[in-house]
């Protein structure tokens, strides 16, 4: 995929899921903003989705 489409797509999954997503909301109000920041990168599926178009990105 080219760069241009990598930067689209992940816009695209921010904007579709991330934007107001319940769960990221509650644990930063709960357990803060570098536990909802965790949760999102290791065990969120959104997140696996970006990770897998970040490392895309560096190839």
């Amino acid at each position: 995929m080219e760069r241009k489409q990598l930067m689209a797509e992940m816009g695209e999954i921010l904007d579709t899921y991330c934007e107001d997503c319940l769960l990221k909301a509650v644990f930063r109000k709960e357990k803060g903003k570098a536990f909802a920041h965790k949760f999102c990168i290791t065990k969120c599926t959104v997140g696996e989705q970006l990770r897998k178009c970040g490392e895309q990105l560096l190839k």
